[in-house]
């Protein structure tokens, strides 16, 4: 089996009738010129714009790089808890102006965040809370087994039940039919108003004119996020000019090591596939990740 690598489908010199892979993929690709393809592999953790009606009618099978980014996204998520418990962009406007401004602010040791998905970004942001003294409640899409570092697990249909008992509650699932608006209206009334809302997966879970409804008018203390419903988000967005919010350009796993770690899923998955093995992170349409 003949390998070619390219930098973009337009550079690649194999027939289409003779390809029977694309790997690496940061966009989806229409699969209509491919006759013989059976594999496509995504540069992304993040599936949702690769299930198209092209590729769903056709018997080919679709891997990710899920968990490429998982500590990266966890270390986000962290970083702007802590921002927003502390109100950094106070800090900063005061240096700005160069003043001394002390205040009291926040603390996560005995908060509790409420993580939607545990995934590798929900475990590994788990693992981090826990080392700041937090308690730990996490929402899959399944009742599942114990997870370490969760002190407690409820499914999604009962968001809603402990979103009361969050000092944060952190977006780290993928967009799926079944989590798109998932953290709606109903949701966000049940925060309390000194809750913060994270997002580090994926816009389109969080319905975002109410969570700026709330924000606007202090019934939730602030929001970070960098992941946004549309991207890049739009100029006219409130949530640019909203004080108590932090915005990242979906940036949050843009590291080396995130990159390190596709590389070797990657090729982890092409020795797979010339060896006629089983291939890791297949993702299952229906479930849409």
């Amino acid at each position: 089996m003949a390998i070619e690598t390219a930098s973009t489908l337009d550079d690649v010199r194999t027939p289409p009738a003779d390809t029977v892979a694309i790997v690496n993929l940061p966009h989806p690709v229409d699969p209509a010129p491919y006759p013989s393809l059976r594999w496509i592999h995504t540069a992304t953790a993040g599936i949702d714009a690769f299930l198209t009606p092209s590729l769903l009618e056709r018997d080919v099978t679709l891997t990710s790089s899920a968990g490429n980014g998982g500590i990266a996204l966890a270390e986000h998520a962290l970083m702007l808890m802590m921002m927003l418990g502390r109100d950094t962009s106070r800090w900063y406007r005061a240096q700005q102006h160069k003043q001394w401004d002390r205040y009291p602010h926040g603390e996560l040791a005995g908060r509790t965040v409420v993580i939607v998905g545990m995934g590798a970004v929900g475990r590994d942001l788990a693992r981090k809370a826990v080392a700041c003294h937090m308690r730990v409640i996490g929402v899959t899409r399944r009742p599942h087994d114990p997870i370490e570092d969760v002190d407690q697990i409820v499914t999604s249909d009962h968001l809603v039940d402990v979103a009361a008992e969050a000092d944060f509650l952190v977006v780290a699932a993928p967009l799926t039919p079944s989590t798109t608006g998932l953290v709606g209206e109903s949701v966000l009334a049940m925060l309390p108003a000194h809750a913060f809302v994270v997002c580090v997966s994926r816009g389109g879970i969080i319905d975002e004119d109410a969570l700026i409804a709330r924000l606007s008018d202090s019934r939730l203390a602030g929001a970070g996020l960098d992941a946004h419903e549309i991207e890049p988000l739009p100029a006219q967005s409130a949530l640019w000019t909203l004080p108590n919010v932090i915005i990242t350009p979906h940036n949050g796993a843009t590291t080396d090591g995130t990159a390190r770690r596709g590389e070797q899923i990657l090729l982890d998955n092409v020795a797979r596939f010339v060896n006629d093995q089983p291939l890791r992170n297949i993702v299952d349409a229906t479930a849409g990740y």
